[in-house]
């Protein structure tokens, strides 16, 4: 099992839209919007690192709000 956490730093009133599609993915455990120099906190469980690599490139970057994020992989 593989766990991540990212930091995500959204367009400007995009947060709530952003928590909403973030809901959306399965792979998406726990999301919390956050304030400071992030605006929200997520989550993400998989089975194997390259399903955590395809969650990250493949649905997760590619939101139209998000500006910019930073993933912290977990080690077991």
């Amino acid at each position: 099992m593989e766990k991540a956490y990212m930091l995500i730093s959204c367009e400007v009133g995009g947060e709530q839209e952003l928590f909403e599609e973030l809901n959306e993915i399965p792979e998406v455990k726990n999301c919390i919007i956050t304030y400071g120099s992030y605006d929200l906190v997520a989550e993400f469980v998989t089975e194997n690192s390259s399903e955590m690599n395809q969650v990250i490139t493949s649905k997760v970057r590619k939101l139209s709000k998000i500006r910019s994020t930073i993933t912290l992989r977990v080690i077991n």
